[in-house]
This record gives structure tokens, sequence and C-alpha cells, in this order.
């Protein structure tokens, strides 16, 4: 038997909280937090805010005390929005233990110090708690909803330790989530955080009414420059054509789920920024965040990331979406493998 805790109980957080219950034999702690979020599981075993319709198995206990979240617990799941990773860990920092193993589901960059999220969990828990955490990412194409019904999904878990990797993929893995061990850590997180950037452009595609041609040509080049940064990081390029890379990047960028997807779309049909954020209700888009982050580390490692370029622009400039569509078409002809002809 393993306890579970899931930190963070948005849709993603819920489904997870969902998948370990189904599992069997797991004690599944959920927490949020949202008053409102408790009370809806606790009395209609549904996440209305953010995960309506599913109900949640019984074997799933909810509270808004982090304490009470992580004791006992064998294994941290962290699936709170980026921005909020750093200070819920340093409010759970003196709750745990050094025989925890942790992971980090959520896909984004910290915009301040353009560190990863396992590096954000792990440096927060050394300097707080004072041991240096067992930590996996855990990645790749997943809409929370389908994995919360049950639709086959497969993803993947990655980690320095090789241990930390199979223990997750036992404990979650069952034949409705199918879940593969890596251990390019830096290639899965980044792959999971960069493909919302990418996801945005396409949306401005759809918004601005073209057609397959140019979502095709955008989900390959941003493919490409992707792949660029994960090696200029340390990160595998084959990791690139995997779920966390690949898989993940085309389900964001063609998914009718896809928040990214949907703050791009809106964006080409005209709309600002401050009103498509509104408009989700606390939802999170983590591309918008993750924007600024890439060209930090694009600048950073001298990468050229002409598409992240331009949503940076449309996003934190307002340069209108058609104009910055019309300013990748127009760029210097190349060779696809990158050299200038």
């Amino acid at each position: 038997m393993t306890d579970i805790a899931i930190i963070g109980a948005g849709a993603w957080g819920t489904a997870l909280s969902m998948v370990a219950a189904r599992k069997g034999g797991h004690r599944v702690r959920l927490w949020a937090f949202e008053e409102e979020v408790c009370e809806s599981i606790r009395a209609r075993r549904v996440n209305e805010r953010f995960l309506s319709g599913l109900t949640m198995p019984e074997g799933v206990g909810v509270t808004r005390d982090l304490g009470e979240a992580v004791a006992g617990a064998d294994m941290v799941v962290s699936v709170m929005p980026s921005h909020h990773c750093r200070g819920v860990f340093r409010g759970l920092a003196p709750h745990l233990r050094r025989e925890m193993l942790f992971v980090s589901a959520t896909k984004g960059i910290e915009e301040d110090s353009l560190l990863r999220m396992t590096e954000v969990v792990a440096t927060t828990i050394e300097s707080v708690s004072g041991f240096r955490p067992r930590i996996a990412a855990l990645s790749g194409p997943s809409f929370a909803r389908e994995v919360a019904r049950g639709d086959p999904t497969a993803i993947t878990v990655a980690s320095e330790d090789a241990e930390v990797a199979q223990a997750v993929q036992i404990a979650l893995s069952d034949p409705r989530l199918r879940i593969y061990t890596n251990d390019d850590v830096i290639g899965v997180e980044l792959g999971g955080s960069l493909k919302n950037v990418i996801a945005i452009a396409a949306g401005v595609c759809d918004g601005l009414g073209l057609g397959h041609n140019s979502a095709a040509a955008l989900i390959t080049r941003g493919l490409a420059e992707m792949t660029r940064l994960v090696v200029a990081c340390g990160g595998r390029s084959e990791t690139m054509a995997g779920l966390a890379g690949l898989g993940d990047l085309v389900l964001t960028c063609t998914g009718g789920l896809s928040r990214n997807r949907s703050v791009g779309e809106q964006l080409g049909k005209g709309n600002k920024l401050a009103d498509i954020i509104e408009g989700m209700h606390g939802m999170v888009a983590e591309g918008v965040p993750t924007t600024n982050a890439a060209v930090g580390l694009a600048k950073r490692h001298k990468v050229e990331m002409p598409i992240t370029e331009r949503m940076w622009e449309v996003l934190h400039e307002g340069k209108p979406p058609a104009e910055a569509m019309h300013e990748l078409m127009t760029r210097s002809v190349k060779s696809e493998s990158g050299a200038r002809v």
C-alpha cells in the first residue's frame, strides 16, 4: 500500500487523485487551496469548479491543511500552477520527510529564476528542510478530463534515479494509464513546458482562419525550436521525438480541450489577453508565463526561437497576430537542417 498526497486540486491534480484511487491499494489525499473545491468534493464527490461531471472515488480524501495532506505520505505529487510552486513548498517543507518520493506534474518554468519545476521543488526543500529530495517529473500528452474518465493514455515519468521513476510507474500505471520511464529530466520537463507556447501559436492560426497547412508547418517548426533549446540546456533530442515532446505538442496544438490553444485562438480573433485570462475563471494557461521564461532561456543559451519570440511579442507587446505570422513567413530562407541558404 502506498500513501499518496496530491498537492493541487485543479483539473490535473483531481484527475491524478482519481487515477491513484482507482488503482487500488493506495491511500489518497488531495490538497485543495479553494474551500469551495473541498466542500464540493466532500458533499457530492465532484470537483465542480475544475472537473465537473466526473465522480471521484470514495477513496480520495480532501483537505485544505498542508500538514494533514502529507502526514504519513510515501509519495508527494506536486500539481499546482508553476507560479505557486515555490510558495506552496515553503509551506509544505516543515512537514516533509527524507524518505518521501516527490513527483512534479506541473508543466511550467519559474519566470524569475528560469528553473524547471523539479529544480524549484528540490532547492526549496533543501533550503528549508535540509535534505535533497528524490524527485521525478511526470509529463506527456494528457488532457485531465480524458484521463479522469479512463480514456487510454500514455505518458512518461523521468528521474535521474531509476528506482524513483519505477516506483512512480508502478504506483500510477493501470490498464487505462500507461507510464513509460525516462532518465532525461531536462528534456521531459522542458518539452512539457515549451509545447504550451507553440500551442498558443497554433491557436492563433485557428483564430486567424488559417488552414491545416499552416498548423502543420507551425507544429513541425515549433518542435525544431523546442529541440534546439532542450539540447542547449542539456537534454536529449530523442526525448523530443517521444511522449513528452512530439506527443504532447500534437495534443496541445490540436485538441479542443487545450487551454493554451484556446488562448491563442482568442488572440487570433482580436481579443485582448487580459480579457481572455479573466474569462478563464481561475483556470491557468501555463503557456502565457512560460513564454517569458522560454525567451529568457533562449537568450541565456543563444538559441534561435522565432515562433516563441513572436508569441512573446503578441502576448506582452501587443503585436497583431497576423503581423507575427507574416514575420515568421518572411524570415530569411534556410535549409531545413538550420543552415542559411
